[in-house]
């Protein structure tokens, strides 16, 4: 397990910095990623952006105002007098979205050719049985990442 820890660390390390050399960040990936999954017209509810990233609304609320200021998202009310608050992913989000998942799942391709693809296909084999089992040990936290 400890092996897992510092794999996890040295990835997640790596990912933080092909991010911001795109200038971006996790949180701005994981809610931009959220609407990109949902499809056209690429818009949720504030509520279902919470829902489906497992983060308080404090933090879904500090995300969204960082990215409508980055001019990535649009928040509007869902109908007249309705207190639903939809998001949408804008044309400069959609292509900033696109732009960081090719250029993560690139790092993660590059980074992983350091296996055989034999071996590529065991591990990813036994982190499924192992992932599957704690899941059923310890629970789902149900929070999807890009390459999940």
């Amino acid at each position: 397990v400890t092996r897992l820890w510092m794999c996890a660390k040295l990835l997640g390390e790596d990912r933080r910095r092909v991010l911001a050399s795109a200038g971006a960040d996790t949180a701005t990936l994981d809610l931009l990623s959220v609407l990109r999954r949902s499809g056209e017209p690429y818009q949720l509810t504030t509520r279902q952006i919470t829902e489906q990233t497992g983060v308080t609304a404090g933090a879904i609320s500090q995300r969204l105002a960082r990215a409508e200021n980055a001019g990535l998202v649009e928040r509007s009310s869902a109908a007249q007098g309705s207190r639903l608050v939809l998001v949408t992913l804008t044309a400069a989000g959609h292509e900033l979205v696109e732009q960081l998942v090719d250029r993560v799942l690139g790092r993660e391709a590059e980074l992983t050719s350091i296996l055989t693809e034999q071996q590529q296909a065991e591990l990813t084999e036994l982190l499924r049985v192992f992932l599957d089992g704690l899941r059923g040990e310890l629970g789902d936290p149900g929070v999807a990442h890009v390459g999940a």
